[in-house]
């Protein structure tokens, strides 16, 4: 994303918006591939029948509305959202209406991650990623350059290899168990 997203740049005076949009993409990277790993031990751990996706639901987003709250204290802009969402009560609706369908794709990611593991779960997000890419330039008329799409194509290229190697390593293992 940080390749494709740089390559389609325009001007040299998204620099600095540029710069710190990558320091949160690595953020994002960083715990999103720390929240599935951790989920997947989580299962191994206390066992896939023990742990049902409602309670790691429970858990992350208990401690999501945690570090939310506590952040907005420390910044001391909770008073200025709390004003700003009895000023316009219809945000209150969106906001409602967007926990459940993140509530809903929550279910969907736990179920995943639960069933099948963190490697099929990435592949599908990946793929999310890469028809969303694709989608954009076409609905919206992103232009897409050449330094852009071979970036997208090596890194996609890439993560799909790694995948793939997990994968085939993990069948191995497990054929190498079954007849030994």
């Amino acid at each position: 994303v940080a390749i494709f997203s740089v390559a389609s740049k325009e001007s040299d005076g998204e620099t600095a918006t540029s710069m710190s949009g990558l320091f949160f993409l690595c953020l994002y990277i960083f715990f999103d591939s720390f929240t599935s790993q951790w989920q997947d031990k989580v299962y191994s751990k206390y066992g896939r029948s023990n742990v049902d996706p409602y309670q790691m639901m429970l858990g992350v987003n208990s401690s999501a509305i945690c570090i939310t709250t506590a952040g907005l204290i420390i910044t001391g802009d909770f008073p200025i959202v709390y004003e700003f969402l009895k000023a316009n009560p219809a945000v209150f609706q969106y906001n409602v209406i967007t926990a459940i369908t993140s509530a809903s794709g929550q279910l969907c990611i736990y179920y995943t991650i639960k069933e099948f593991g963190p490697i099929v779960f990435t592949i599908i997000m990946t793929t999310r990623q890469m028809i969303s890419i694709c989608l954009s330039a076409v609905i919206f008329g992103h232009v897409i350059t050449i330094k852009a799409l071979v970036g997208a194509v090596l890194v996609f290229g890439v993560l799909f290899y790694q995948i793939r190697r997990k994968y085939n390593a993990r069948r191995e293992k497990a054929a190498a168990s079954a007849s030994g």
